[in-house]
């Protein structure tokens, strides 16, 4: 097995003091959001103590997606055609060329690993270097073939088995323990993520797990540091990520989202597609109110005749339709979080997020199911977004934004020579010949 850990770039942390433009990339089953905003440094925020800086939009473009299926892509072309589009409006009200963007990734099933490891503390008194060798043997651990890792995130650490510590540098102990979440996603499906990105001329800075973006945009510190489940509900994936004690400790996705459901009204009701999303949009809910036998909704049939009337049902059949997809697939969610030994640890409060979570009684159906306080995530603490993007639709774009203000958190081996190399000398052009000579 060759060590693919090193494929997706990681990002040199923002300097504290400095103001910096940023480009990230959203490519999703149903749209593509380019943002390109300016990062000037803040005063610590009081709500969200992570951030060093405040994003301000100053360009933003989005165009509706193509070549995608499940997250992942499936026709480069269109794939491209759909980001060159977004690209160019958003440069277009920015003024500014975009050379380099963040990415985010939903499809490539994601996965989550957990390794702890323990060393020695060599003088007694913990030192930066002790930490790092940690680290470094957690991480010694191969991730599976044809996997590649997207993040690895230290989530505590242990000093002679008391755990809890969230930074053991200068403490005194015999023993360090240190505990590494590893999200990792199929090595292909970012492969050719990148790909389509850079048939566009544009540098991939990082790809970043989408749910672990919808968490960084939407979630208020409390949230994180109590146990949230964050479940970012796109057209073609529904995400999530578990975070608990202010880390993301848990990420999983299944391949099913709102395009399922307009789907299902297109069959159900044998109506075109485009005509199901609107039905969906206007008069679809996940929940049966007593005026639904009285509503007519009007639906157009299946043929190209203009002249032909449109056939009438009451909105209950609409109802009956989006309501078994909505439910499997808040289930789907929930039996994976236990599985995963994960729904105890999302602490019973749940947010949603993206552009299918704005289904009318999506939130009943969530509570009903998962047994928890459950709201709406948007983006927070961003300046200069249009009405329009400040729903929920617009979680993981923003969070691609506030992700450089974290990067530093992640863990990636010194000097490229270990298992999750890619960083400094190893540029990225060597490590895509590394790759093609693997390869091939």
């Amino acid at each position: 097995m060759h060590s693919h850990h090193g494929l997706t770039p990681r990002l040199k942390p923002l300097s504290a003091r400095r103001s910096t433009t940023l480009s990230v990339l959203d490519i999703g089953t149903s749209k593509v959001v380019c943002l390109i905003a300016e990062l000037q440094p803040a005063e610590a925020l009081t709500t969200l103590k992570g951030r060093t800086h405040l994003a301000r939009i100053i360009g933003i473009g989005h165009h509706r997606s193509q070549g995608l299926k499940g997250g992942a892509i499936v026709d480069l072309e269109m794939a491209e055609n759909a980001i060159r589009q977004a690209v160019h409006a958003a440069e277009r009200m920015a003024k500014v060329e975009v050379q380099s963007v963040i990415v985010n990734m939903s499809g490539g099933r994601l996965a989550s690993q957990h390794y702890e490891a323990h060393v020695g503390v060599r003088t007694g008194t913990v030192t930066g270097a002790d930490v790092e060798r940690a680290l470094e043997t957690a991480s010694a651990h191969g991730v599976g073939p044809g996997r590649t890792v997207l993040h690895a995130l230290p989530t505590g650490y242990a000093l002679d088995g008391q755990g809890a510590v969230i930074d053991p540098s200068g403490m005194v102990g015999d023993s360090l323990g240190v505990d590494l979440h590893v999200v990792t996603s199929e090595a292909a499906a970012a492969r050719n993520l990148m790909l389509a990105v850079e048939h566009c001329h544009l540098g991939v800075e990082a790809v970043i797990a989408t749910p672990y973006a919808a968490g960084l945009s939407a979630l208020v510190d409390d949230e994180a540091e109590m146990g949230v489940a964050v479940v970012d509900m796109g057209g073609g994936t529904t995400s999530v990520g578990v975070f608990s004690g202010g880390h993301l400790v848990h990420v999983d996705a299944v391949a099913v989202g709102g395009h399922h459901v307009t789907m299902d009204i297109a069959r159900g009701l044998s109506t075109r597609v485009a005509a199901a999303e609107r039905l969906k949009t206007l008069y679809g809910s996940a929940i049966a109110t007593p005026s639904d036998e009285r509503d007519m909704i009007a639906v157009q049939g299946l043929s190209e005749d203009e002249g032909e009337a449109p056939a009438h049902v009451p909105r209950s059949q609409l109802v009956r339709i989006i309501k078994p997809r909505v439910e499997e697939v808040v289930e789907l969610v929930r039996d994976r979080l236990r599985e995963a030994g994960f729904s105890a640890q999302a602490g019973r409060r749940v947010v949603l997020t993206g552009g299918a979570s704005q289904l009318v009684g999506l939130p009943e159906v969530t509570r009903r199911v998962m047994q928890g306080q459950v709201r709406i995530g948007r983006p927070l603490g961003i300046r200069g977004l249009p009405e329009a993007a400040k729903g929920p639709a617009f979680s993981a774009a923003v969070g691609l934004l506030v992700y450089p203000q974290v990067a530093h958190a992640e863990h990636f081996e010194p000097r490229g020579q270990g298992v999750f190399a890619g960083t400094g000398t190893d540029g990225y052009l060597s490590r895509v010949g590394r790759w093609i000579r693997e390869s091939f």
